[in-house]
């Protein structure tokens, strides 16, 4: 009897051994006691490639609005949307109203005012006849006063003859020159009115498509309303913004690779050819312009005005240096840093960072060396010498790490 009770009390004493261990077990290794898994990498030296990504749209970089410089009423639109015209291509008329009328008007002014003009001559060259006349009558008289064959009244008779014959010159030549202004004046005027009928007739300032017809044949439009919009489609580009924290490196010339949405499949060489003084405050952004590159005699882009076009801008290759994965690098207490794994347990790590690429890779220019263990990714945040596991991949969790 006392040795069953004891194989009994030793079953129970063995079980609860076994379930302890079990409940052990469990603690430290799936419990919260279990040691966080982790992804880790060595740090090596190599090469990065930088570049800058971002999303535009395509614009033109020439483009015109077409419209009558005075108020007014459209005659007629004579091209559509779409429709390729040549320079000085007439592509819409305003009515003209009463601009003719007055034309022929200011005509017969100025040939009025060349009548005039022609009669004031006919007055100097009589005036000056009469004036030249009494020049030599008054040096006859002085002639015959300085022999005393005449009195010295008659003498005095002649010079003011004279006097009153340059006189009538002078007022003949005045008439003659004012007649001269008033002939000016109208032809100024009637050209700039010519100028006005000209400008009812709407030219295609350049070789360019019509991208929008904003008014039709009746409509009235104020000066500067544009009835139809051109573009040169050989000067698209895109208008690019990059976010403000990654856009070192932006500078005129570099070379771009433009994937146009319509285009997932096929990118466009190009070039940044401005870059903006005015970033957007709003938006904390830079703002680049990047044309394509068009080969001499090379068609088109075939893009849309406004389409979405993602940009990435090839800069420089660094020279050799740490690189570690850019998931590793975290920011902890306002430091950035990374997690090094020192004689087993994690060791954070401030670090200095240089250019990154795309493909996920940033320089570390001060604070680890080459070969050193880092942390990539882990099951939860990490703190300073907390139990871990190295694994190959993390299953259930997602990455922890991410660029500050």
């Amino acid at each position: 009897m006392k040795r069953s009770i004891v194989l009994k009390r030793l079953g129970l004493s063995v079980l609860a051994l076994v379930v302890l261990g079990v409940l052990g077990y469990m603690v430290l290794h799936a419990g919260p006691l279990a040691p966080l898994h982790v992804t880790v990498t060595a740090v090596q030296e190599g090469r990065l490639q930088p570049a800058i990504f971002g999303i535009g749209t395509v614009e033109a970089r020439r483009s015109w609005m077409v419209g009558p410089t005075v108020a007014g009423r459209v005659l007629n639109v004579r091209v559509d949307v779409g429709e390729v015209v040549k320079a000085g291509q007439l592509v819409a008329e305003m009515d003209a109203v009463d601009l003719d009328q007055r034309l022929k008007a200011l005509d017969a002014s100025v040939a009025r005012a060349g009548s005039t003009q022609s009669a004031a001559g006919a007055q100097v060259a009589d005036a000056t006849a009469k004036r030249d006349l009494a020049q030599l009558n008054a040096k006859r008289n002085q002639d015959l006063a300085a022999q005393n064959f005449i009195s010295s009244g008659a003498l005095e008779s002649r010079l003011q003859e004279k006097t009153s014959a340059d006189a009538a010159l002078q007022t003949a030549q005045a008439n003659l020159r004012a007649a001269g202004q008033d002939l000016t004046r109208i032809q100024a005027e009637r050209a700039a009115l010519a100028q006005q009928r000209g400008n009812v007739r709407l030219l295609a300032p350049a070789d360019s498509v019509v991208t929008s017809r904003d008014a039709e044949a009746g409509s009235t439009v104020v000066a500067g309303q544009p009835v139809l919009r051109l573009v040169d489609l050989n000067s698209l580009w895109v208008k690019l913004r990059i976010d403000q924290g990654r856009s070192a490196g932006l500078a005129m010339g570099l070379p771009a690779s433009i994937v146009l949405r319509s285009q997932p499949g096929s990118p466009l060489a190009g070039r940044v050819a401005r870059v903006e003084l005015l970033a957007d405050s709003v938006t904390e952004e830079r703002i680049a312009q990047v044309a394509f590159d068009l080969p001499a005699g090379g068609k088109a882009i075939a893009a849309s005005l406004g389409e979405l076009a993602e940009v990435t801008l090839q800069l420089p290759q660094t020279a050799p240096s740490l690189l570690v994965p850019n998931a590793s690098v975290q920011r902890v207490q306002g430091q950035v840093g990374v997690w090094r794994i020192q004689e087993g347990k994690p060791v954070f790590v401030p670090v200095h960072l240089g250019a990154g690429s795309l493909d996920g890779q940033v320089q570390v220019l001060q604070g680890l060396q080459a070969g050193d263990s880092v942390v990539v990714y882990s099951q939860k945040a990490l703190t300073a010498g907390v139990r871990v596991k190295v694994v190959d991949a993390l299953v259930k969790t997602a990455g922890q790490g991410g660029a500050p």
